[in-house]
């Protein structure tokens, strides 16, 4: 995940410095205590730059992380034995995996973090010299962080493979808003045949995607291919350049059976344009033109939707959800028994930042992390509706989902359940009802552990496996610009909300095979960059201890 606050955040380790706070801002950092008996503990207190955050981020996981109660002591796991990677990141990273790999999920037999993927399924570890937007680097392709920072050409190109053979087609499935390929009309449903003139033979994924993948990565690429709906070619040169991006990646109405339908695809839940009125000048208008044009269903896609920011799922449910819902539950934060008894004193080596990155002080000190109400009854765990926008009067809302749809995405349907009539159109969602906020080490990495979990007004939750769609279906059919009724998973969502009054896609065709309908499941999807797009929730309202 990149961020746009880094300068701020050099900013204020620098401050801590001054002012003699211990932080993992320090040079030097040495790893944090709570009761200064780290020897007796057998805690080292000397060694290396990486030895002492390999200690720090045991110590961090041992108070914070919300599966602690499960993590053995310092001498059983040994933090500083990560000692094998390339550089101090993937030691960083392997010891992560290690601690999340630790708690069993009953109802599986595995981690509650395990993915498969050697990666834990939650929490991860952001470098941020590397993360920023401006800084070129091949680790920005074909990605756009919660804060809306794009760098690259604007693409989001997935590999769809045939059945069980390795042959395979380059889909575009979504243009970023803002970027250099949205202003140069690429579409949503374009194949890309040729990268740089060299074409892209389609023949097997296993040889091919490496050569792909490092074609896209530079910074001029051209594309060229054909629209798979009509077969019509295109050929475009596309600069990689920094942009902002608009999370909407597209909105319409669509009138069937006498109703208005509204109808949204929001790619991920980014930061509020105004945090403080709050308002938000990407969402707002939509709303207003729902409300404007007598809306009386949603479509929500959110199928590419990884999550972002609980504030703005929290905006989102309060654009669509009645007046009637104002004052009344929404969802609630728990975190482990250690933060909520405010037993987690690690805690004051980080500063309580604004949503600007600043410093934040009361009665002449500078307020920490260690400063906050983490118990179940504090106000920021405790969050309520409270109606934005004009529309109103809906009740039924369907949501578009897949295994991308992940953590605010499914607190926004979670919350929104036991108030109004939600169906799931898609695939299974990724199961992730844990969030986090970031703890800074080196004053150079962000690490997201899983710190809370979240339940709605029911008490309902623990979908860590994902959130069963209602009409389960994996075709995620890729030709087809966000809106068009001709789509599976939109037409499937409108058949929910108006029976028998929708136009069900054609068999698809395209250079490679023709396949019908129920073509593409999830195994035959592949990202061209599988680590480009954020999962997660993030928190960042506070509330102090009295």
């Amino acid at each position: 995940m990149k961020t746009n606050l880094l300068s701020n955040r050099l900013t204020v380790c620098a401050l801590f410095l001054l002012i003699v706070i211990s932080s993992s801002c320090k040079k030097s950092p040495k790893p944090e205590t709570t009761d200064g008996a780290n020897a007796s503990r057998g805690i080292p207190s000397t060694g290396t730059r990486t030895q002492l955050t390999l200690d720090s981020l045991y110590l961090y996981a041992k108070q914070i992380y919300y599966w602690n109660d499960a993590l053995p002591d310092y001498t059983s796991f040994n933090p500083r034995s990560y000692t094998n990677g390339s550089s101090s990141l993937d030691n960083y990273n392997a010891e992560l995996y290690a601690l999340t790999q630790i708690k069993i999920n009953p109802a599986t037999g595995k981690a509650y973090e395990y993915y498969g993927d050697g990666a834990p399924k939650y929490s991860f570890i952001d470098d941020l010299t590397i993360s920023n937007p401006n800084v070129s680097s091949s680790a920005n392709l074909a990605s756009v962080d919660t804060e809306g920072n794009g760098y690259d050409i604007g693409i989001r190109p997935i590999f769809y493979l045939y059945g069980n053979a390795d042959a395979y087609d380059l889909f575009i499935t979504a243009v970023y808003p803002g970027s250099p390929a949205a202003a140069a009309g690429v579409k949503r449903g374009w194949v890309i045949q040729k990268i740089n003139g060299k074409a892209v033979v389609g023949a097997s994924y296993a040889k091919e995607q490496k050569s792909v993948t490092d074609a896209l990565e530079g910074a001029t690429v051209t594309i060229a291919g054909i629209n798979a709906i009509d077969g019509v070619p295109f050929n475009v040169t596309l600069n990689k350049a920094s942009y902002k991006s608009s999370p909407v990646y597209a909105s319409t109405v669509i009138a069937r059976s006498g109703k208005k339908i509204g109808y949204l695809a929001f790619a991920r839940f980014s930061p509020l344009t105004n945090q403080d009125a709050p308002i938000d000048a990407n969402l707002d208008p939509v709303f207003s033109s729902f409300s404007s044009q007598g809306v009386t269903d949603l479509v929500i896609d959110l199928r590419y939707n990884g999550g972002g920011y609980t504030n703005t799922a929290e905006y989102l449910a309060n654009l669509i959800g009645p007046s009637s819902l104002t004052g009344k539950n929404m969802y609630k934060e728990y975190f482990n028994n250690m933060m909520q008894t405010g037993k987690a004193t690690i805690l004051a080596n980080q500063p309580l930042l604004t949503s600007a990155g600043k410093v934040q002080t009361q009665n002449g000190r500078i307020i920490t992390m260690a400063d906050v109400d983490y118990s179940a009854n504090a106000a920021s765990n405790n969050s309520s509706f409270n109606k934005k926008g004009s529309l109103n009067g809906v009740n039924n809302v369907v949501f578009i989902v897949s295994r991308n749809t992940a953590s605010a995405s499914e607190l926004l349907i979670n919350s929104l359940k036991p108030y109004m009539n939600v169906k799931l159109v898609g695939d299974t969602t990724y199961g992730k009802p844990v969030g986090f906020f970031p703890i800074t080490l080196e004053n150079r990495y962000e690490v997201f552990m899983s710190l809370f979990e979240t339940l709605n007004s029911q008490g309902q939750g623990g979908y860590f496996t994902g959130m069963l769609p209602d009409v389960l279906s994996q075709n995620d059919d890729p030709r087809y610009v966000f809106g068009d009724v001709r789509d599976n998973y939109l037409s499937l969502a409108l058949n929910v909300l108006a029976p028998g009054a929708v136009n069900r896609s054609a068999t698809m065709s395209t250079r490679n095979n023709s396949v019908g309908t129920a073509g593409y499941n999830r195994q035959q999807i592949k990202p061209v960059n599988p680590n480009s797009e954020f999962v997660g929730m993030i928190e960042r309202r506070h509330t102090l201890k009295k």
